[in-house]
């Protein structure tokens, strides 16, 4: 059975290792959506209970978290890539540096 286009999503979120991110763009290239970006951010919000998906991986292309700046879910985002050592300015990570390259 072919997997849906949320998982494929999930699988590719699944691969990105620790302490690098990619944008919504990448991840629906890699997924073979092509430009469905926005549908990225869909499937991640639809990510059942206690998943293992590391959804906070996902940024904007510009590096900017795409929460609201102050929002319960922005400061759990930017937490737990801090935790991974991932270095957050002014809600913007640094896509030169930490930028996952497959």
């Amino acid at each position: 059975m072919e997997p849906t286009r949320e998982q494929r999503i999930w699988q590719v979120v699944l691969a990105i290792p620790q302490g690098r991110v990619a944008s919504y763009g990448q991840v629906a290239d890699m997924a073979g959506l092509g430009r469905q970006a926005r549908f990225v951010g869909s499937a991640l919000g639809m990510l059942p209970e206690g998943h293992s998906v590391p959804w906070f991986r996902v940024i904007r292309n510009t590096g900017q978290i795409a929460f609201p700046d102050g929002s319960d879910t922005f400061i759990r985002q930017k937490d737990l890539l801090e935790q991974e050592g991932v270095e957050v300015v002014n809600g913007r990570v640094s896509m030169q540096r930490f930028r996952w390259r497959p």
